[in-house]
């Protein structure tokens, strides 16, 4: 089972991997307005890859967080068949609640 400190630092690991790959491109596109030539062309197609491979990875994350929606979901869809009445119940407070709450004002 995943814990939730794992969770964390692979999400940190991720956000510092984008930062990083941001700033990378960041200075090669400086270094390229300020170059000419061939060395200019050079650093503009390191900096459109390290553009590239940010992007990638964040369709990567997002199909992830699509998949773990859907397992979120699944997991919600079972609990609910093999305890009806449980979730029946819950459904009811929170409904309650919400009218409440609602009534407040």
């Amino acid at each position: 089972m995943v814990t939730r400190k794992r969770v964390q630092k692979t999400e940190d690991d991720f956000i510092e991997n984008v930062k990083s790959s941001l700033d990378d491109a960041e200075q090669l596109l400086r270094e390229a307005a300020e170059s000419t030539g061939e060395k200019a062309d050079e650093l503009r197609e390191s900096a459109l890859r390290s553009l590239r491979l940010t992007r990638d990875s964040l369709y990567d994350a997002q199909d992830a967080l699509v998949e773990k929606g859907r397992q979120a979901a699944r997991a919600t869809d079972d609990y609910v068949h093999d305890n009806p009445w449980q979730a029946i119940g819950c459904a009811g407070l929170a409904g309650l609640l919400l009218g409440v709450l609602i009534s407040r004002r």
